[in-house]
């Protein structure tokens, strides 16, 4: 009796936080079907984007992998199952909304009127808005933007952050809507536009997908804070707490360390302050 006693308050003390009360949401539904589903984006690189192999790779790739095997072993489910279905800039909000996707990996930036839709993980990145612009444009920082074509992807943080500053330093410029990354990347290429805005990193790792990088520039100028996260479905507490602490475990631990390397290693862009932002975000248990 006593062996039995013991055996159940270790299995009380070991279970995860999800399993010792009644599952709900997307956890509940998580568990049902064995599967977790996660959004990717496939122009979004080196956050998220279509790998060598065909399959999802980025930073917010393997972080999302991680999580999905924090949340398996919350549940109990040694062979969880991840299907990653592809989100767009378009869609991505509204497959959170919808259900079609769990979490949403990618470089979106956790804006308050996002969080009217959607509910946003810890910090994943910090990053700002900025140009990538063609050599022959001559463009140097904002103020040489007079006159230029700009593309922007439509519906995001930076085209409302660009199209304020334009206005505030009366800067006169043509904004050209563009699909996705690949489309901008591409209209440089083209040189039907002059310059393509969007944060600095996701900046950098397309501009490394450009026909001809040696004739594209970065201007050092930022005009936005873009904070990333993870978009998760809006009021699941219990699943966003599942999200965070992996997210905050690998933080503290430093297994987040690694992967950082991996994909901005070869960058110089704010390491420190995202350092700083793990050391932040790394909440204690």
């Amino acid at each position: 009796m006593i062996r039995l006693l013991t055996l159940l308050v270790a299995t009380m003390l070991f279970a995860g936080p999800a399993i010792g009360a009644e599952l709900d949401g997307t956890l509940k539904k998580i568990k049902a079907s064995n599967t977790i589903t996660l959004g990717y984006r496939e122009d979004a690189r080196p956050f998220a984007f279509v790998g060598d192999d065909g399959k999802p790779a980025g930073y917010s790739v393997d972080l999302c992998t991680r999580i999905a095997a924090s949340i398996g072993r919350e549940l109990g489910l040694f062979n969880l199952q991840t299907k990653w279905v592809k989100v767009t800039p378009e869609n991505r909000i509204s497959s959170v909304v919808n259900g079609t996707v769990d979490l949403e990996c990618g470089s979106t930036t956790a804006s308050l009127t996002r969080q009217e839709q959607v509910d946003f993980s810890l910090q994943t990145f910090i990053d700002g808005g900025s140009l990538l612009v063609t050599d022959v444009s001559g463009i140097r920082d904002l103020t040489t933007l007079a006159g230029k074509k700009v593309a922007v992807v439509p519906g995001t943080t930076t085209e409302k952050a660009l199209i304020s500053v334009l206005a505030k330093r009366s800067i006169k410029a043509t904004i050209v809507p563009v699909k996705n990354h690949a489309e901008g990347v591409a209209a440089l290429d083209n040189r039907t536009i002059d310059a393509y805005a969007s944060d600095r990193t996701l900046l950098i790792g397309m501009g490394r997908t450009s026909k001809s990088p040696e004739k594209l520039s970065l201007i050092e100028e930022f005009f936005s804070y873009e904070p990333h996260g993870f978009m998760l479905k809006r009021g699941d507490a219990a699943f966003r707490l599942s999200v965070n602490r992996a997210l905050a475990s690998m933080y503290r631990s430093g297994e987040v360390g690694p992967i950082f390397e991996k994909y901005f290693g070869s960058m110089t862009t704010a390491g420190s302050m995202i350092m700083g932002m793990y050391l932040m975000n790394g909440l204690p248990e």
